[in-house]
């Protein structure tokens, strides 16, 4: 069989010492002798073949005391999934435990339930997996608990001193030729030591929580993430609001806030152990069902579009994550917005960014979509797909851009115009989709990266600081160009200059 080959996916567990957690993850003030430990996970993508989703639960987290003490800090019993395909820029939030000071030797962590999508564009079948077919699959994983005793164990934890351990999952060296997974293949999970930003200083932002709003509090609401886990959330000054509809009024007091709504959740933590909202984010109200999902084909049908998206997050609806469905969306009757997410992008003059109809809509944008109507299960839309059978199918009536996250290499730096020249991993980004139904053509997408004052750079300050074949990690609004015009558009709001990635060869 053809040998699959995917590099680099990192999965990072920070584990800091200025806030804690109940065994729900409620945060709450730790008693005295004990420092509070909390976890958070993200990645950078793999490459190899088009992976459209990459999920895994993590069941356990403990740390191991000098005494032969074991210190839990995730419960077996709630295993938390993680949508590791989605967090190339971004973190997210696994919650927070008391831990008690003093010196430990080793961390062991239980993994669960791997789950993984992809786009076969191999040349011949992988397995079941037919070329030239998005498929779902669920691959054997061995072993389910690693231990770490190694550098940089033994480490001590003190009062007021925060901790982070980084996770490096290499998918190239743990995923075989069978798509089984080898957690303990030689280097493939690595782990390192995060220094904090200073002496004493914690560790604050956490990530992002997704769920619905439990109840509205004076200064603070309880949410539950989409996976069951509970967090009570802080208001403050700083707290900023996006995408929340016109006619609300928010503030510290969370009054634009109601029971049921679903809202991303972007967290800090304080120094007596609370989670304060550095942002809340408002995503459906309690009476919708939505999907968010990045569009992997287009074609049409009938006079509508099609889209072809793979679900990467379910808003109270009967379909899961990971599954390729087709959405109907009509000619006429669609709301298209852009969730900005509360920062004010201003590009420069000449530079449309337009999404106003379905010919705005592009292969590799994330949407928020609207379920109109019922969900039909027994499979596809009807429409032409380029990519294989769908699972399901729905028609919308609300489509809202959400950002993007792509890896590439740069090919050209032009600072006069605040912009850089992408060419994106074809096996990191989804291929290019054809009208005439059949097959994408795989290879190198370049995307025009359209930076502003509100785009954040990590690893280096400027658009001088970059050169060509440099790999960076792009979070962004992915904009359609007219027929025949190139490069695709992204406007950024963080560009991450990456190190010691493996360019892959095409």
């Amino acid at each position: 069989m053809r040998k699959v080959t995917l590099t680099v996916l990192t999965m990072v567990v920070i584990l800091f010492m200025a806030g804690c957690g109940s065994q729900s993850s409620v945060i709450s003030n730790p008693p005295g002798g004990d420092v509070p430990v909390g976890m958070t996970v993200r990645d950078t993508p793999p490459n190899g073949v088009t992976v459209l989703f990459f999920e895994l639960s993590i069941t356990g987290a403990s740390l191991t005391s000098q005494s032969g003490t074991s210190v839990s800090l995730l419960s077996s019993a709630n295993p938390i999934p993680v949508n590791v395909s989605q967090l190339q820029t971004e973190s997210a939030f696994l919650g927070s435990k008391n831990v008690p000071v003093g010196t430990y030797t080793s961390l062991s962590v239980s993994f669960a339930n791997p789950q993984l999508t992809i786009y076969n564009s191999s040349g011949s079948a992988i397995g079941s997996c037919a070329n030239n077919t998005v498929c779902q699959l669920t691959p054997a994983a061995t072993p389910l608990t690693l231990n770490f005793s190694s550098s940089p164990f033994p480490v001590t934890l003190s009062a007021n001193s925060p901790l982070a351990f980084e996770f490096d999952i290499h998918l190239n060296t743990i995923i075989q030729s069978t798509l089984s997974v080898d957690l303990s293949a030689a280097n493939g999970v690595t782990l390192s030591q995060i220094s904090p930003p200073s002496s004493g200083a914690p560790i604050t932002q956490l990530g992002n929580l997704m769920g619905s709003v439990q109840n509205v509090g004076t200064n603070q609401f309880t949410l539950q993430s989409l996976d069951g886990r509970t967090f009570t959330i802080n208001g403050g000054s700083s707290t900023t609001y996006s995408n929340f509809p016109s006619s609300t009024t928010c503030s510290a007091d969370f009054s634009c806030l109601a029971t049921g709504q679903v809202t991303k959740v972007t967290v800090t933590l304080q120094s007596d152990g609370t989670l304060l909202a550095s942002e809340v984010d408002y995503a459906q109200s309690s009476d919708q069902q939505s999907v968010e999902g990045n569009i992997i084909g287009l074609s049409t049908s009938s006079g509508n579009t099609i889209m072809d998206l793979v679900v990467q997050q379910q808003l109270s609806s009967s379909l899961t994550v990971g599954e390729l469905v087709n959405v109907t969306v009509p000619s006429t009757g669609v709301a298209y917005s852009v969730d900005w997410q509360g920062i004010t992008f201003t590009p420069p003059s000449g530079v449309s960014l337009s999404f106003a109809s379905a010919s705005d809509l592009q292969v590799g944008q994330q949407v928020l979509v609207a379920v109109q109507g019922t969900v039909n299960t027994s499979g596809g839309s009807g429409g032409s797909s380029p990519v294989g059978p769908a699972t399901a199918s729905f028609t919308t009536d609300s489509i809202t851009l959400e950002p993007s996250q792509i890896i590439g290499t740069v090919s050209a730096v032009n600072a006069n115009s605040l912009s850089f020249t992408l060419v994106a991993f074809p096996f990191l980004f989804v291929p290019p989709s054809t009208n005439s139904g059949g097959p994408p053509s795989v290879g190198p997408v370049n995307i025009t990266v359209q930076t502003a004052a509100a785009t954040t750079f990590t690893n280096f300050t400027s658009l001088s600081g970059l050169a060509s074949a440099n790999v960076v990690s792009v979070d962004g609004w992915v904009f359609s160009t007219p027929t025949g015009a190139t490069p695709i558009t992204l406007a950024a709001d963080q560009v991450i200059l990456q190190t010691g990635y493996a360019v892959p060869v095409y």
